[in-house]
């Protein structure tokens, strides 16, 4: 399967190179009545490029329609400039291509062409009502300007959303010299702390239903008489995060009470917020501030060129595909979009090769069904929400979804919605994650679910680092979803919020059958951690200063018993788990220890194998007493000088006399790991390790 995977790709990648049968122009000098077969206006012939992407649509759908699709299809090539969008782009069955006859949108050599959902400002003069200059810090009176966003056309807002596990995004943005601002917020960096929590029901550290607390310092006092002030916090658990509105602060008792509906964990002393949406909190550069009321936009500009511009995202996509096959897009920038930027539902064969997709308030991309669906080589930045989420294939039937995020630079996602917003999000079956580099990001780097999954040859680091429970690469919560593969990935400097509580690999809750294979963790605590799993392998991997390696714990036997029986109870009563027909084809097949599980210890660990890994520094394992009977560990080398070319340098290559092979360990292919020079890329940049 992987092998077809491969040759998939490849295919892909070549058909996207090819020029096409036939080629359309798009020009921001363009005229939509002109016939697009030209690259530039012939004033002669009064003839040239087309203006709009909806022109050269409608265009090739008539081919299309009429049976006249060239035998090896069709390329757009679009000028560079900006293309301010009135509506998302939509493509829909009708604009298909076929497998020999692809549809391929392309930007023209050397030059950039930006597809934007937003819409310029302008007219920005300085503050003087006396009354928001009051309001703002003394730092930034002189330095703030304003606009009325009304007077400029722009009237629908958004919702500012609550964030947490709700879809909603935060409305309008303000996007200035290509990157997203700030919603002035205080303080700008790192959090307050909740010091007490006002309820009569608070004792033992517990959380209460009731958002009034007492919070440490006095910040907040600055918040009293603002029209609407938010907070977001870390209120009961270190892993979800929501927004909700502040209803009043007393400085006095340095109290703050937050707006129903409450938190549905409730709040707890020692977590952590941070204000938003307030005007006094507009006191440093790149912050910006919109009174919804009056329209008016305050902002505080960074050092930016001249030619720098404001534009405030509108659209809520900038480019759909429904339904849509074998179309390629390559070479754009996608920018300004409220909520998803690149949407593709259904369909087969479509790929996104060499963009740049940054500044919207949701997803970079999301693809939603179909199969073989591709992201390759592209540069994702400045998201809301994740970065890049697949479901392809369907688990339950164990149908193969093919398709693929592949050397993809992921950096500094999940600026909204904090939490369970992976850079990478690979759902259904039989998908991958490849040679991407991932960094700079809050929570997850790469979350799975489903089957056969595979995760191979990504660098991540610096991830994980607003959690306390997190893993950079995260799957969690079935017996059933198995067969992942979690090999030749190199992660390091992971540490979470303030040093504690994240994990490398992390099997949570039961999950199983998933083997972590030829892994270099360097500086990651738990960095192998196995949940209460079953038939996981934690093989060949190298661990460098990880406290600890690994981690087995048998949390069914424990305190997640209650869930085990249930589980139990749906497959003896239904002949299924999770509404998974476990000991029926395909799955008895595909994965005979899950067919014998409730007749064979189904609360244990049971199946857990490590063996042949190298342990340098820090603490080897974390298995606890439950659950060492049913963990087999084999030939791990512990205590042997192994030779690597040079550690202090991260030089983790081992030469071919290292006493380790001896002991079976098996070469990890270390230079193969992270982005690779195939042609696809965005960019010609190449971060370091």
């Amino acid at each position: 399967m992987r092998t077809i995977l491969a040759a998939l790709i490849l295919f892909f990648i070549k058909s996207a190179a090819a020029s096409g049968g036939k080629i359309f122009y798009v020009a921001t000098s363009g005229n939509d009545a002109w016939s697009g077969q030209l690259a530039a206006p012939n004033e002669q012939q009064s003839d040239g490029p087309l203006r709009t992407l909806e022109s050269v649509r409608d265009k090739v759908r008539a081919l299309r329609k009429n049976a006249q699709l060239p035998a090896t299809g069709i390329a757009i090539e679009v000028r560079g400039g900006t293309y301010y969008l009135k509506q998302p782009f939509a493509l829909t069955a009708e604009d298909s291509g076929t497998k020999d006859a692809p549809i391929i949108y392309r930007v023209t050599a050397g030059e950039v062409a930006y597809l934007n959902g937003g819409t310029p400002i302008g007219g920005f003069v300085p503050v003087t009502d006396e009354t928001i200059l009051n309001r703002l810090d003394p730092a930034a009176r002189g330095k703030v300007s304003q606009t009325n966003l009304r007077a400029q056309g722009v009237t629908n807002f958004g919702q500012i959303g609550d964030g947490g596990d709700a879809p909603d995004g935060p409305g309008l943005e303000l996007i200035y010299d290509s990157k997203p601002m700030t919603l002035a917020r205080g303080p700008n960096q790192g959090f307050i702390t909740i010091k007490q929590v006002l309820d009569k029901n608070a004792s033992g550290g517990k959380c209460v239903p009731e958002g009034k607390f007492i919070y440490e310092g006095d910040r907040p006092a600055r918040w009293k008489g603002e029209k609407d002030p938010r907070a977001l916090g870390y209120w009961c658990k270190d892993w979800v995060e929501e927004r909700q509105k502040i209803e009043a602060t007393d400085p006095q008792q340095h109290s703050l009470s937050l707006s129903p509906p409450y938190h549905a964990y409730g709040y707890r002393a020692g977590q952590w917020f941070y204000g938003f949406n307030i005007l006094a909190e507009l006191d440093t550069p790149g912050e910006w501030y919109l009174d919804r009321e009056t329209a008016v936009l305050y902002f505080w500009p960074p050092p930016a060129p001249k030619s720098a511009k404001a534009v405030v995202s509108m659209l809520p996509n900038v480019l759909s595909m429904n339904k849509t096959s074998d179309v390629t897009f390559r070479g754009f920038v996608f920018e300004g979009a409220r909520g998803t930027a690149i949407k593709i539902q259904g369909g087969a064969r479509n790929q996104i090769i060499g963009c740049k997709v940054r500044n919207s308030g949701g997803w970079a991309i999301r693809i939603e069904g179909g199969i073989a669906q591709g992201v390759r080589g592209c540069d994702i930045s400045g998201t809301g929400d994740g970065g890049i989420s697949i479901e392809s294939g369907v688990a339950k039937t164990l149908s193969t979804g093919g398709s693929y995020a592949t050397n993809n630079y992921i950096h500094d996602w999940s600026r909204w919605n904090r939490m369970m917003r992976p850079a990478i999000r690979i759902l259904g079956a039989a998908n991958s994650a490849s040679h991407n580099l991932i960094e700079n990001g809050p929570h997850i780097a790469i979350l799975f679910s489903g089957n056969d999954q595979l995760i191979e040859y990504n660098e991540i680091r610096n991830v994980c680092y607003e959690a306390r429970d997190a893993g950079a690469i995260y799957a969690g919560l079935s017996w059933t979803m198995r067969g992942s593969q979690i090999r030749f990935n190199y992660l390091h400097d992971i540490t979470g919020l303030n040093g504690r509580g994240c994990v490398g690999v992390y099997l949570d809750d039961m999950y199983s059958g998933t083997a972590i294979f030829g892994n270099v963790f360097y500086n990651v605590p738990s960095a192998a951690f196995v949940g209460g799993g079953r038939d996981n392998v934690i093989q060949n991997n190298l661990f460098i200063y990880c406290n600890p390696a690994v981690h087995v714990d048998s949390r069914g036997l424990g305190w997640a018993r209650r869930t085990v029986e249930a589980w139990v109870r749906e497959g003896r009563e239904k002949g299924t788990l999770l509404g998974v027909g476990f000991n029926k084809p395909p799955y008895s097949n595909r994965y005979p220890q899950l067919a014998k599980i409730l007749e064979d210890e189904p609360a244990a660990p049971k199946g857990t194998l490590i063996a042949n890994n190298i342990n340098v520094g820090g603490k080897w394992d974390d298995v606890d007493a439950k659950a060492k009977p049913y963990v087999v560990f084999r030939e791990n080398i512990l205590d042997l000088d192994s030779h690597f070319f040079d550690l202090q340098r991260r030089d983790f290559r081992l030469p071919a006399d290292s006493p380790v092979y001896q002991r079976g360990f098996r070469p990890i292919p270390i230079e193969k790991i992270g982005l690779v020079d195939d042609g696809s890329r965005a960019s010609a940049d190449q971060p370091g390790r």
